[in-house]
């Protein structure tokens, strides 16, 4: 028989073993809170590996969720809020709506904001 703290530490590593958002769905959010940050940042917080976070940030750049811009030696994205979810699920709502739920909404700005932000 099971007892109850046998019981919470199973829960408990089963919670740890997944998560209700996708790593492009978590590279998304943490984008959308720091617009700059850099791949190796991005890869560290989200617990992956560099070349996982690259590709990711490649794959949202090739949906056109995300446009990147050169400044200086350091890459900005900016996320095309605009653009629906591709899911069935999702009823095409637009990918800034579900972002909102989890980003304060001063981060999700324009692309055009951001092209004058730092020129």
């Amino acid at each position: 028989m099971l007892h109850i703290s046998g019981f919470i530490s199973l829960v408990l590593l089963v919670m740890a073993s997944w998560s209700f958002l996708t790593n492009h769905a978590r590279v998304l959010v943490k984008i959308a809170s720091d617009p700059s940050v850099r791949l190796r940042d991005l890869a560290a917080t989200l617990d992956i590996t560099e070349r996982s976070a690259y590709r990711i940030v490649r794959d949202l750049e090739d949906a056109g969720y995300l446009a990147k811009q050169r400044h200086g030696r350091r890459n900005r994205y900016a996320i095309q809020s605009g653009l629906p979810l591709d899911d069935p699920v999702a009823d095409a709502r637009p990918i800034g709506e579900v972002l909102e739920l989890l980003v304060p909404v001063e981060h999700l700005r324009p692309q055009a904001m951001l092209e004058t932000e730092n020129t």
